[in-house]
């Protein structure tokens, strides 16, 4: 029972991850995350690549939800996107609105060895939910300056 426990304990990087994200506090997010950190997204088939990019995501995303909260966590082994190797990863799982539109989801975080997070994949239901999400997270990096405009 004692490993059950020790393995199901939320990683400190997640931790620290979830209050920040929940306080809003992007310019702490950095230290969280390595260098090459890779995002996958449910509205954009490849990853976004590189710390810079992804806090600029995660600022477009804290001006985009309203009323964010995580409401659970999981801890274990997954395999990475990268490489395939296993690392330690959780899931928090989140719930918010995006106009209008009710969002149930997860971060699914991999760590490397340091403790920061190296993958991050986000999934979110209904579908619905999803396409509100895609609208206002590209409108977000345009008006950032972290897509192009639409032609």
């Amino acid at each position: 029972m004692e490993d059950f426990v020790n393995r199901t304990a939320t990683h400190p990087t997640a931790a620290r991850f979830r209050a920040l994200v929940e306080q809003g506090d992007l310019g702490a997010l950095e230290e969280l995350f390595t260098p090459d950190v890779r995002l996958y997204s449910p509205v954009k088939f490849t990853p976004f690549e590189g710390r810079p990019m992804v806090l600029g995501l995660f600022g477009v995303l804290l001006r985009t939800f309203e009323d964010f909260r995580y409401v659970g966590a999981y801890a274990g082994q997954a395999r990475t996107s990268v490489d395939g190797t296993e690392a330690e990863s959780n899931v928090l799982l989140f719930r918010t609105t995006v106009n209008g539109k009710e969002i149930h989801g997860i971060d699914l975080l991999h760590f490397d060895e340091e403790g920061r997070i190296k993958e991050f994949t986000v999934m979110v239901r209904p579908q619905s939910a999803v396409l509100a999400l895609g609208q206002a997270v590209h409108e977000g990096l345009v008006a950032a300056g972290l897509a192009p405009a639409p032609q």
